[in-house]
């Protein structure tokens, strides 16, 4: 199979008029979305779980098999359920690192090649595929197939290397280009990128992380928090057939472009109502466990426990408690069945609890 060479951007062959009634839908859903986030009170606090549901879901694309519940233990306690959990732990931990530095790398500075290649160098860090040129565009043929299979058996073969600089630099450009509808030109941002295949490794998860980024520094969002691969896990089969269709039909960038604002209408109704109904958990959790504790320190902890809703005791900290007053309060919790023992202290080893409710609202199909 041939190396395929892509169309520059931008391209001509868009038919916009079927696309006019999607935009609108898409773009009305992403606005809602939008004043939902301006109505969370700290938003990264309480929208923290999300990040890391979606580093799962998105590395789970590329086949990782780890769960949101595993990598929320691990964070607590550095136990992992075997070996093979313990490397999808760490690349999702590196993609939620990737995640959290491009939105700092943003209130900084735009978008460049250069931040792909440092976000390219982060999500391989000491995990599989870190000797594959980690953090440097390729300069070698890649193919897409199946694991072990020859080139000549390949179901994709991007650009070959020595024009990658090309159509990088094209590829830049139009990211920072204005166009007729920026959801428009995120899918054909996101498609493009992925037709390029400019790494060894790890396209996929960056083309994902592309999808807030270009949402936030573009001021559709007011963070990078619209997570699109659950929608796109779902729809998987679909998502790789119309990537891979681009090219080969009349049609493919219309029907791909299509398929991509479907999405982004349905996982910002999705994301919606997740969000809402986290804020609802915080606000009657808030009163319980006021209700519960009577204490000063009833909201900070509630706040440690949406930052991270799988902990150890000796994680809560808070100015002016003790230990034994750390100890009442979770037990007055645990009491109430607010939190769950995952693993009781023992020695030096601390106790793990879980604070189910969070973990199952996130964890939970976000349209069901």
């Amino acid at each position: 199979m041939e190396p395929f060479i892509p169309a520059k951007l931008p391209l001509s062959d868009v038919r916009w008029e079927p696309l006019i009634p999607l935009i609108g839908h898409a773009n009305r859903a992403l606005a809602h979305f939008e004043g939902v986030l301006h109505g969370v009170p700290n938003a990264e606090l309480l929208l923290s779980p999300l990040a890391t549901k979606e580093a799962v879901l998105s590395s789970k694309i590329e086949g990782t098999q780890a769960t949101l519940g595993e990598v929320l233990l691990f964070d607590a306690s550095q136990e992992s359920p075997g070996i093979e959990k313990q490397h999808d732990i760490h690349e999702i931990i590196n993609y939620r690192t990737a995640l959290r530095e491009a939105e700092d790398w943003l209130t900084k500075r735009p978008f460049s090649l250069n931040l792909l290649k440092h976000l390219h160098n982060l999500l391989l860090n000491s995990v599989r595929g870190r000797d594959k040129a980690r953090g440097e565009f390729r300069r070698i043929q890649n193919w897409i197939g199946t694991p072990g299979s020859p080139v000549e058996r390949a179901s994709f073969v991007p650009p070959p290397p020595h024009l990658l600089p090309e159509y990088l630099d094209n590829w830049e450009r139009y990211y920072h280009d204005t166009s007729p509808d920026a959801l428009v030109q995120l899918a054909i941002v996101h498609a493009q990128f992925e037709i390029l295949h400019p790494f060894l490794d790890g396209n996929g998860r960056l083309g994902r992380i592309l999808i807030p980024l270009f949402l936030y520094e573009r001021k559709l969002l007011s963070r990078p928090v619209f997570y699109l691969s659950e929608w796109l896990d779902e729809h998987r089969e679909e998502y790789v057939g119309a990537l891979r269709d681009l090219g080969r039909r009349d049609d493919a960038w219309n029907r791909w472009i299509t398929f991509f604002l479907t999405g982004i209408q349905e996982q910002a109704h999705r994301n919606s109502r997740v969000a809402r109904s986290v804020m609802d958990l915080y606000e009657r959790s808030k009163r319980r466990i006021i209700d519960l504790t009577r204490s000063q320190h009833a909201v900070p902890l509630l706040d440690q426990l949406f930052r991270r809703p799988i902990f150890q005791s000796t994680d809560l900290t808070f100015q002016s408690a003790n230990k034994v007053t750390v100890a009442n309060l979770l037990r007055a919790l645990r009491d109430a069945n607010m939190i769950t023992v995952l693993r009781e202290s023992a020695g030096r080893r601390a106790a793990v609890y879980s604070f189910a409710e969070l973990i199952n609202l996130c964890e939970a199909r976000s349209d069901v």
